[in-house]
């Protein structure tokens, strides 16, 4: 957002956006702060919505004002699932490497999160700063400083460049910078110059150093960590406010889990994980996930009581809250469709399929992924269903005679054709896993689940197999791949080199449920496998 004393169109050129009724400036970002214009970069967080919500249905369910602007920042539940990297569903530390990087940073108090936050960013990982700041916080390598002129910037983060600010300070205590010309080099850095530019400044930072005392040599290896720094790091505001977000979605999750996890399954596509490990998750922390219902679900989904429909009462506590997953969730049911059922139900719930069908005049495509789908069980099996929709004729110019249907000795559906509709059509099984039809087998040749390679020591030969919920090939991590698998008991952590990745490329590239066999990685509670060989599943 741009703001200017008069009107925008006498200081800059604009022209018309797509979206209708928007204008945007024809300049870049960095044209813009070269003007010298001021410019106010606002970040929309689908988080806030998903809290927002969850707050909603705190104060609903169980009669509580939650204000997490008065939260305190040292609960040790808190601190216990960021030191298990238990934090699916929550803001900024639930990734791969979030997951790894936890616990063995195992963060005690807010600064730790503020500094979490900020170091597992391109930044640091360009610039070698991660490895070496975890040494000496566990204390295996001495807090050094290049020059002593860099204590009094690099004190709080153990002599390594962390936030962007320090940028600054470095030029200023190494080089002699003024502010304003440390700001200028910051800036510089975090842009794309031309190869003449940077050779200028690091020349007027290594005349700067040397002026100082320092030798050339020393001051070059600095400018080279700044630079590989300043363009992806995190100023310590920004990393704060993260990490603020992040301290209130982790609270939120340790002591309001449905509702937690009911908000952030409303402000889906967000984060780092599908819905479908998010309702995994939930299945872990005690929250169980109910299918959609045609009489029950509403078009999001909703807390309601196990066994009863929701009331309107605040429950005596939280552990009979389950999540109903809402009609959005199913897949080629649009919003107009979804509204006609929700608006022709209204107060009466639907009697049977016939009735659904008539009233709602639902396309007869549509009718068949509801039953196949599981959201009309209440009307009776499957494969019944379907037969009974094959013989109904609904069509509003039909004269409404019922004919009746054949009877047919129909099989009875088989667990895996169920999984199998309900991945393809609500991209999960509620209540269910589809590893669990392989577990016997798996079992039998001694594929470990991954709660049990908590069990295993580092370096020991393991067997896993899951499902792949994230595949990532990061530009600074040298050719290597990450891809995490999934089963009933959580989540696995795979790293593949480039070599092996190569050989085994269309498997794990393609096929969505695989076994791995590796050595397993442990470094505290953060553990991994490091892949030899992989195979598809199935």
């Amino acid at each position: 957002m741009l703001i200017t004393a008069s009107p925008l169109v006498e200081v800059v050129p604009v022209e018309r956006a797509t979206m209708p009724d928007r204008v945007v400036v024809q300049w870049n970002k960095d044209s813009v702060e070269d003007a010298g214009l001021i410019k106010i970069d606002l970040l929309s967080l689908g988080t806030l919505g998903a809290v927002e919500e969850a707050l909603g249905h705190i104060r609903d369910q169980r009669g509580i004002e939650l204000d997490l602007d008065r939260l305190s920042l040292d609960d040790p539940a808190v601190y216990d699932m960021l030191q298990r990297a238990d934090t699916v569903g929550t803001f900024q530390v639930e990734s791969r490497a979030q997951s790894q990087m936890l616990p063995r940073l195992l963060p005690s108090c807010f600064e730790d999160i503020i500094i979490e936050v900020a170091l597992v960013r391109p930044g640091p990982i360009q610039g070698n700063m991660v490895h070496p700041y975890l040494k000496r916080r566990k204390g295996l390598e001495p807090v050094t400083y290049a020059h002593p002129a860099l204590e009094p910037p690099l004190s709080e983060t153990l002599g390594v460049i962390i936030f962007q600010e320090q940028v600054i300070k470095v030029a200023i205590a190494v080089a002699g910078f003024s502010p304003a010309e440390a700001d200028q080099l910051r800036r510089a850095m975090s842009r794309s110059r031309s190869d003449e530019a940077m050779a200028a400044l690091r020349e007027r930072f290594l005349d700067g150093a040397q002026a100082n005392g320092m030798d050339r040599e020393t001051a070059g290896e600095i400018f080279q960590q700044l630079a590989g720094f300043a363009g992806f790091g995190f100023c310590k505001s920004h990393a704060a406010a993260f990490a603020l977000v992040a301290y209130q979605t982790l609270y939120l999750k340790a002591y309001f889990a449905p509702e937690f996890y009911c908000g952030l399954l409303n402000h889906q596509p967000m984060g780092f994980y599908s819905p479908e490990v998010l309702v995994s998750d939930a299945r872990l922390h005690g929250v169980e996930a109910l299918p959609p219902d045609i009489n029950h679900s509403q078009d999001a989904c909703t807390l309601e009581r196990k066994g009863t429909a929701l009331s309107n009462q605040p429950p005596e506590g939280a552990g009979d809250l389950a999540i109903r997953l809402g009609l959005r969730y199913v897949h080629s049911l649009g919003e107009f469709w979804r509204g006609r059922i929700l608006e022709r139900r209204g107060e009466q719930p639907f009697r049977d399929l016939r009735d659904l069908c008539q009233r709602s005049c639902l396309p007869r495509s549509m009718a068949e992924n509801l039953i196949r789908a599981g959201v009309v069980d209440r009307f009776g099996r499957r494969r019944d269903l379907l037969w009974k929709l094959g013989a109904l004729d609904y069509r509003e110019e039909s004269l409404g005679i019922e004919v009746p249907v054949v009877p047919a000795a129909l099989p009875a559906l088989r667990e895996a054709e169920r999984l199998g509709w309900e991945y393809e059509l609500l991209g999960l099984a509620p209540g269910d896993h589809v590893m669990r039809l392989y577990r016997q087998k798996l079992q039998a040749r001694g594929v470990l689940t991954s709660s049990e390679l908590t069990e295993r020591s580092d370096g020991q030969m393991v067997q896993v197999a899951g499902m792949v919920v994230v595949r990532q090939r990061p530009p600074t991590a040298k050719g290597h791949v990450f891809i995490t698998l999934e089963d009933e008991s959580g989540l696995t952590n795979l790293i593949i080199r480039p070599q092996v990745y190569e050989r085994y490329k269309d498997t794990l590239r393609n096929r969505s449920l695989l076994m791995v066999t590796g050595k397993l990685q442990r470094e505290g509670q953060a553990i991994s496998v490091l892949v030899q060989s992989a195979a598809p599943l199935c």
